[in-house]
């Protein structure tokens, strides 16, 4: 398994095994993502999963695990995904946050993928 992440506190917490921390945007979380599946590997988390929106937070992290031969249901998931993503971003871009509130998307983020995963 790995978890593509954009979120520190998702590195932390997992210790930095099997976490691929990204300096990016959500957009370059699912980016990473899609090229991931692109190479057989398969989603474990869907790429929209919790209830906030693409558009109102920075934080993604996604699990996949290794297959052997293209999964077309995590190609579909993770393409509608980033069509998601751009759409909700023409319509309202992600505002520049204080640091108070992206600590709690942090926290968010990694509270969804700690319960997806339950380890």
């Amino acid at each position: 398994m790995i978890i593509i992440t954009n979120n520190k506190l998702v590195d932390e917490y997992y210790g930095g095994k099997n976490v691929q921390l990204l300096e990016g945007s959500y957009q370059d979380v699912l980016y990473s993502v899609r090229d991931y599946v692109h190479k057989n590997y398969k989603l474990l988390t869907h790429p929209l999963s919790g209830s906030v929106k693409p558009n109102e937070t920075p934080f993604k992290s996604v699990a996949l695990e290794i297959g052997d031969k293209l999964d077309f249901n995590s190609v579909e998931m993770i393409e509608n995904a980033i069509y998601t993503y751009s759409k909700l971003q023409n319509d309202s871009i992600t505002p520049n946050w204080t640091e108070t509130v992206l600590e709690d998307f942090r926290v968010i983020d990694l509270d969804l993928i700690k319960n997806a995963l339950k380890i």
